[in-house]
């Protein structure tokens, strides 16, 4: 309490989430007590601290977009010598056939990896069909077979009524593979489109609420039917707050599976695949994406989920290569060969932060997850776009916490590079496996996600400047007090080049007249003085009346002198306070970029 020296502790190191709790700084023994997620071991109902026993290992998948079968089976054969032992395919559905389901998967031992499937859900059952019967063809004992069929009408907001059927078709079709899954939540895209993590985990249980139960009035048993269901999460990198949302996950699942009497415990187990979120990838300094994608995929690790995607650094603005693969490949190798996390099960079991992270999160999906029981269920909440508009409302909030530096993008809203240009780079436009989307009277039945990467205005500003041909230069005039002029040119400098201005930093000049005469010496287009708020009342006007129009003039910071400088003429004012990205919009405008 001393090192606050009187300053309000729940204001100071008392940290709100999205998900509206609190955080304290730090946890210590006692914040254990009256817990019960400490209680169990791992593979031990309510799988909080896992579904394995005897280690960490999950699943390193990799998907394969299957334009043709035998180029997809010579990718993939490949793959399989790099490290991977779970493959996706994202089939179209056109040429299926039993022929093509023996060229995809020629010479791949289906019973030594994890095998998983996605294509346009009404070809669902025909694969499945397919699949079998290949299976059996080549002999494979049903038990060591593992893998999904990502069929998610939900998902796909597709019409109430044509779920059912096809789902308990495709569950009987499967039933002899007890590790074959069929019925996809995939939450993921909740999370690519900026949703909180409280939301994606509370809907996630809803939607594979509203399977089970579908499931099991349709006559599926509760113990088939929930065996069959697969949860694809999204993971942001909210590093701590992500190991807890899947160590929740299980629970929480594990809980709604048992009150339908399932005949084992077994039957309550979360079957888990993470993959790396692309609502935070950017265009610019895109390396930076290999930072988040990693510390992403460890804390899905260390929560023990059993697959991992990473998501390629470059996804943002191209279709990834073979370069960005095998990055991407090896970002989980390197968690598992040499950070050896898949040695230790549950590893932040017992973590007093983690452990209060883990119920906290739980308590607010279980909230979300009950209000939307109540409101009818998944579908009806769909439908009444009630789940849409919570979703796009933290999307937009999350664009507007970035556009103001409360959600930090480093190389995009933060610390860009001065320097770097897209050149062809422009953001990219995924579609469906399909090869297109849903049909129009579906998109016009009800609101879709918004799906906007977080980074998207700020590119969209930042290619503006670069495609208008014209990169404005941007001169620090420093005056003045040495380290407030520092500080303040710096903030000023990663602050424009977000916008791709080019910036010039300077020493420091002994009077106004010296440095205004070096911008204009400089040809620049924007003159930014740089000094301490005391020392404004005598530099800034006289600087902003020796540029004299001749290029923008702005004040770093908020002085309290700021009413006189704007009644002697200065508009322009930046500090911690803007809205960056608005800001920009403007002096864009003011310049003449559009």
């Amino acid at each position: 309490m001393v090192d606050l020296k009187g300053a309000d502790y729940e204001k100071k190191l008392v940290w709100k989430t999205n998900e509206g709790f609190k955080v304290k700084p730090f946890y210590r023994q006692e914040d254990l007590e009256g817990l019960k997620t400490t209680e169990g071991l791992p593979g031990e109902y309510p799988y909080i601290r896992g579904n394995k026993k005897d280690d960490n290992t999950w699943y390193i998948r990799q998907d394969v977009r299957v334009e043709e079968p035998a180029e997809a089976n010579q990718k993939a054969l490949d793959l399989l010598n790099k490290g991977i032992d779970s493959l996706g395919f994202h089939i179209k559905p056109k040429d299926l056939s039993a022929e093509y389901i023996a060229t995809l998967l020629k010479d791949i031992c289906c019973d030594c990896i994890e095998i998983n499937f996605t294509t346009c859900q009404r070809h669902s059952t025909q694969l499945a069909e397919l699949l079998v019967a290949y299976f059996k063809e080549k002999g494979y004992d049903p038990n060591k077979l593992y893998g999904s069929i990502n069929f998610d009408p939900i998902g796909k907001m597709l019409q109430k009524g044509k779920d059912v059927s096809k789902a308990k078709e495709l569950v009987e079709i499967l039933a002899e593979y007890p590790h074959f899954r069929c019925i996809g939540v995939n939450s993921l895209q909740l999370n690519n489109a900026g949703a909180y993590i409280y939301q994606e985990l509370g809907y996630a249980l809803a939607w594979g609420n509203e399977y089970l139960n579908r499931l099991t009035e349709a006559g599926v048993p509760v113990n088939l039917a929930a065996k069959k269901i697969k949860f694809n999460f999204g993971i942001s990198s909210n590093y701590f707050m992500e190991i807890a949302k899947f160590r929740a996950a299980r629970m929480l699942w594990a809980n709604i599976v048992k009150a339908y009497n399932p005949q084992c415990e077994c039957a309550c187990k979360m079957i888990a695949h993470a993959e790396t979120s692309s609502f935070n990838l950017t265009l610019f300094d895109a390396h930076v994406n290999l930072l988040r994608t990693q510390t992403e995929a460890m804390s899905a690790a260390i929560a023990g989920v059993n697959s991992i995607t990473v998501t390629p650094f470059d996804k943002a603005y191209e279709t990834p290569n073979d370069f960005s693969e095998r990055i991407a490949r090896n970002q989980q190798l390197l968690l598992k060969e040499e950070s050896h996390l898949n040695r230790i099960v549950d590893p932040a079991g017992g973590s007093y932060y983690i452990e209060n992270l883990t119920v906290s999160i739980a308590k607010q999906a279980w909230d979300l997850f009950l209000q939307v029981e109540e409101a009818g269920g998944m579908v009806k909440s769909i439908f009444d776009e009630s789940v849409q508009n919570a979703v796009n409302t933290s999307n937009k909030a999350r664009h507007e916490a970035v556009s103001k530096r409360k959600e930090i993008l480093l190389g995009t809203n933060q610390y860009p590079n001065f320097n770097e240009l897209a050149g062809e780079k422009t953001p990219s436009e995924h579609k469906c496996c399909c090869g297109g989307g849903h049909n129009h009277e579906e998109e016009a039945s009800f609101a879709k996600l918004e799906t906007s990467r977080a980074a998207s205005e700020f590119e969209a500003l930042r290619l503006q400047t670069e495609h208008s041909g014209k990169r404005p230069k941007a001169f620090m005039l420093t005056i003045g007090n040495l380290a407030m002029r520092q500080a303040r040119a710096q903030f000023s400098c990663n602050f424009l080049a977000c916008a791709g201005y080019e910036v010039i930093d300077n020493l420091g000049f002994p009077t106004v007249e010296e440095g205004v005469e070096a911008a204009m010496k400089a040809n620049a287009d924007i003159v930014v003085i740089c000094s301490s708020d005391d020392e404004y009342a005598e530099y800034a006007i006289p600087a902003f009346k020796a540029v004299n129009g001749r290029a923008m003039f702005i004040v770093a910071g908020a002085p309290a002198c700021m009413e006189e400088l704007k009644a002697a003429g200065i508009e322009n004012f930046i500090h911690v306070r803007c809205n960056v990205l608005e800001t920009l919009k403007e002096y864009n405008e003011k310049l003449g970029i559009k």
